[in-house]
């Protein structure tokens, strides 16, 4: 039953059905710390109710359960991401381009770059371009400068958004990363650096935040 706020009442959760409306993409499930049975039931009132469904961290043994529950249901294990999408978005005009320094960091930018496409953007991949082989990434530099935004993944020190940046012209979404031996300190190090990126023109999710990037990145663009 959806109240006249616009969201479902379970009990335990409160699924918000006016989402879309609001934000353009329907209400995203978290699904850590919740049981099988109760994202089975959020994401049966979001389909009742004819929103888009999508799954953020969903494991396989997860998948596998809500699978027989809902046959539609779609996976891209990279990512960790679920999803049915009602109506495909029609594809935004500008594409995103989704770096990553290497190939640790892909898991998060399989995050971000999923969530563009599930949204309707086109998405370029540059993988495993870090600092340490710069060279790497001045070899993709064209492409990346026709990019309307990039979102640049990194771990280890985090040096990567601040080069991207101030090599294009475009806004920079940085992704830090937990990705590093001990003084990288799950990720804060990268976090740190990007923070303080001399270049500016780049803003900074939460450590291993793909989805959130991808999510911004299509607000962006839409």
């Amino acid at each position: 039953m959806v109240s006249k706020l616009g969201y479902c009442d379970l009990g335990f959760a409160k699924v918000d059905i006016d989402r879309k409306k609001r934000r353009g993409f329907s209400e995203v499930i978290y699904c850590p710390g919740k049981t099988r049975e109760q994202l089975k039931e959020i994401a049966k009132n979001i389909i009742k109710n004819k929103q888009d469904l999508l799954l953020t961290r969903l494991d396989k043994d997860a998948f596998a359960y809500l699978k027989k529950k809902f046959p539609r249901l779609k996976y891209n294990s990279q990512a960790k991401l679920g999803y049915i999408i009602r109506n495909k978005p029609s594809a935004k005009s500008g594409a995103v381009a989704v770096i990553c320094a290497g190939t640790s960091d892909i898991p998060v930018a399989e995050e971000a770059a999923a969530t563009l496409e599930i949204m309707g953007n086109p998405v370029r991949r540059i993988y495993d371009v870090g600092v340490a082989g710069v060279h790497r990434l001045m070899d993709k530099l064209e492409v990346i400068r026709k990019a309307r935004l990039v979102i640049v993944v990194a771990g280890m020190e985090g040096a990567l958004a601040s080069l991207v940046s101030g090599l294009i012209s475009s806004p920079v979404i940085a992704v830090p990363t937990s990705c590093g031996y001990g003084a990288n300190f799950a990720g804060l190090s990268a976090l740190l650096t990007m923070l303080n990126a001399c270049s500016p023109g780049v803003v900074v999710v939460n450590i291993d935040n793909g989805f959130g990037a991808g999510y911004f990145a299509s607000l962006i663009n839409r």
